[in-house]
């Protein structure tokens, strides 16, 4: 099969592709009814950003999905936007577009493959089962044509997986290597055998927080699918607004997405919520994979101690081993996390330059920032709060 056989198409709404043909090649393992393994590349989670106008004009985000079909039959899929900013990408390109700007061009818009303001792992390229290959080169193919074609600074494509960025370095991409603090399930039976695994200091100090946080005065639950009522969001809202307005200045989400959230993504949520005296106090929202859970937002109208340790990092330990996941991914940034038990983890991304001497600056420094990114990750996995034979059966 050759790639002349296939069309490739920009789309300005999933809702011209269908969700159908959209799932057929984001989440195949999910056509049973089951859990996608990635639930931010569903339809039903896209569409609600572009419902709700948490993307679309003013956003800065402008969808613009790449399509890939043989005789009329989708094949391939990639969430693309044009950029007209950096934000709520958490690969941080800043520095790239000032020094484009500086040196006279214009940096914006560029085009990003990426799930606007979620900074999880995942499949950008989406294939059918049996168009892995020929799918993922007609995406990144039509990917660079239409950079060039419109003149535009760069295409980027954020938290792909390492599978991925190894193809479309073969396409003449270049990888970037990022690092996040993810934790692991060895198969614990509860929380207490995930603490028996840690140093004596750092298990100490995990109890006392987790005793701290509870003490606060209140209760603390987990609501997931039919338990999620809207007065849950209209809680979280405030959380989230108050989180984003010191983060962000403004926030990425609008009221609306959580409304949508309620009718369409609940099965897909795990909230969990603080309540005292009567009023919700604080949550933090995390999406559920098959094999993951993905901590996303955290707010609160109320401080207490530990409180956002227990909400945000131990509440998900606690329901990634009761449902059997593997894995907590919890967010962008956070060293503080490695004392809880999140070690670091290498996160992928892939970015083509059109101007040729501006590329190989670019290639120059993500050589160095690569080999940086393998001794933090060496020396911040060295200091983790594990036991050393844990470490070594680990290894």
């Amino acid at each position: 099969m050759s790639t002349q056989e296939i069309e490739i198409r920009l789309v300005p709404s999933l809702a011209e592709i269908g969700q159908a043909d959209w799932d057929a090649c984001a989440c195949p393992e999910a056509a049973d009814g089951g859990r996608p393994n990635d639930p931010f590349t569903t339809y039903r989670f896209l569409s609600a950003l572009e419902e709700s106008g948490s993307v679309g004009p003013g956003t800065g985000w402008q969808q613009q999905h790449l399509v890939a079909s043989i005789g009329g039959e989708v094949i391939a899929v990639a969430p693309l936007y044009a950029k007209m900013h950096s934000q709520g990408e958490y690969i941080f390109d800043h520095n790239w577009a000032h020094a484009w700007e500086r040196a006279g061009g214009r940096y914006y818009p560029k085009l990003q493959i990426a799930v606007p303001h979620t900074p999880a792992t995942g499949r950008r390229f989406l294939t059918r089962p049996g168009f892995e290959d020929v799918g993922m080169s007609a995406l990144i193919q039509g990917a660079l044509k239409v950079t060039e074609n419109n003149g535009l600074s760069s295409v980027h494509v954020t938290f792909c997986t390492q599978e991925e960025a190894e193809f479309a370095a073969e396409m003449g991409m270049m990888v970037r290597k990022s690092q996040q603090f993810h934790w692991k399930n060895d198969g614990y039976a509860d929380f207490k055998a995930f603490l028996a695994t840690l140093n004596s200091r750092k298990r100490k100090n995990i109890r006392k927080e987790r005793a701290q946080a509870q003490a606060f005065g209140g209760t603390i639950e987990t609501f997931t699918g039919d338990a999620l009522r809207p007065e849950h969001w209209d809680a979280f809202w405030m959380f989230y607004q108050d989180t984003g307005a010191r983060k962000w200045g403004s926030p990425y989400l609008t009221r609306q997405f959580f409304d949508i959230a309620q009718e369409t993504l609940r099965d897909d949520i795990a909230l969990v919520l603080a309540e005292r005296e009567g009023r919700w106090v604080a949550g933090a929202l995390n999406f559920i994979g098959a094999h993951a859970l993905y901590g996303r937002y955290w707010g609160c109208i109320e401080h207490h101690p530990c409180l956002h340790f227990e909400l945000c990092y131990y509440r998900a330990i606690d329901f990634a081993i009761a449902h059997g996941l593997s894995t907590v991914e919890a967010g962008a940034q956070g060293e503080h996390k490695l004392a809880r038990g999140y070690l670091p983890t290498p996160t992928w991304s892939v970015h083509w330059m059109r101007d040729e001497g501006f590329a190989r600056a670019v290639g120059d420094y993500l050589r160095a920032e690569r080999d940086a990114v393998d001794h933090e990750i060496e020396v911040l996995t060295e200091y983790g709060p594990f036991k050393r034979a844990h470490v070594e059966e680990q290894e």
